[in-house]
């Protein structure tokens, strides 16, 4: 079990069942904090890189870019530092400070096209990360539409029918780029041919329609006026659905303080729009909750009180669902 390289920890993550009401199915959590970073994206960071250096668009001290709201910088990051690259990161406001300090830790350099604006500048970014590859002969990763990204998910699904089989009927993920739910579960849909593909994105989010408007789960879903990346596959989701900042965090935080899981922000709304099906599905459904990132990185956000009282997003309601729903 000796490893020569961080990157090669990547992967076998594990599964973590919810406790639910008698009646209810079985809700699985795909533990991918529990990689390097944190994070699901490290497995397409990783990716991205080997397709570039197989296609010979990656040298030896070559220089990386990506416009990133965290996660994928995080991994393009370290892997950057393995392998002797340079890294520069595009960011907006929308990151949390714990992701921009990993990535300068990793040794990335970091670039902010928001001035003082808040909240996300997707476009921004993209022109900015595009601009920036070709003036410097960088290579431009460009996440939103590179197959490299759910190719790096293929792992993934093997992973999950190893321990699973065929024995699973619903996959939930949260849909940002698309590459972690497409790259999984197209996998999975040819050899599960009745699974169900259920898309999550916040309530604000163009994914699947609906009018825009600014959201605080980071990472996940497309604002209005940004272009929705090709990784998105429509043809695979069954359903695409929308989750609130409260339903999202109100997860993350009752999942912290009554079972000591603590995960990110948008996959708190996964989870809670997971457990939501399970209570139809039937006792002999089994959901699987792709858990993109855990939730170190948001203890000045989502489980701060000050904050969460600041923008608005204490809800009792939502919490009083969620204590029907889990036992």
């Amino acid at each position: 079990m000796i490893k020569s390289k961080v990157s090669e920890l990547i992967g076998r993550t594990p599964l973590l069942e919810l406790k639910v009401p008698d009646g209810s199915a079985t809700v699985l959590l795909k533990m991918e904090q529990y990689n390097p970073t944190g994070t699901a994206k490290i497995r397409m960071a990783r990716n991205m890189v080997d397709e570039a250096e197989a296609a010979g668009r990656l040298t030896p001290g070559g220089w990386l870019v990506e416009s990133t709201s965290g996660n994928t910088g995080l991994g393009l990051a370290l892997i950057a530092a393995e392998r002797g690259y340079k890294f520069t990161a595009v960011v907006d406001n929308h990151s949390s400070t714990d992701k921009l300090r990993g990535m300068l830790a990793y040794g990335a350099d970091i670039l902010n096209v928001a001035g003082d604006e808040e909240g996300l500048a997707t476009a921004e970014r993209d022109t900015v990360a595009e601009r920036l590859a070709a003036e410097h002969g960088a290579y431009w990763t460009a996440q939103h539409r590179n197959e490299g990204n759910p190719n790096g998910y293929r792992p993934l699904a093997r992973e999950l029918h190893d321990d699973l089989g065929d024995g699973i009927h619903y996959l939930y993920g949260a849909v940002g780029t698309g590459g972690s739910l497409c790259g999984t579960g197209r996998v999975l849909r040819e050899r599960i041919p009745d699974l169900k593909i259920i898309g999550v994105e916040p309530v604000g989010s163009v994914v699947f329609g609906g009018k825009g408007a600014p959201y605080h789960q980071s990472g996940t879903g497309t604002p209005e006026g940004s272009e929705i990346g090709g990784v998105v596959d429509y043809d695979l989701f069954d359903e695409g659905v929308k989750v609130s900042d409260s339903e999202a965090f109100e997860t993350c935080r009752y999942l912290a303080r009554n079972f000591g899981v603590l995960i990110g922000g948008s996959a708190g709304g996964v989870v809670y729009k997971a457990l939501e099906r399970a209570q139809s599905a039937g006792p002999d459904a089994t959901i699987v909750v792709l858990v993109c990132d855990g939730g170190d990185k948001y203890l000045d956000t989502v489980f701060n009180d000050d904050w969460m009282a600041e923008h608005g997003l204490h809800d009792e309601q939502v919490v009083h669902r969620l204590a029907a729903m889990l036992r």
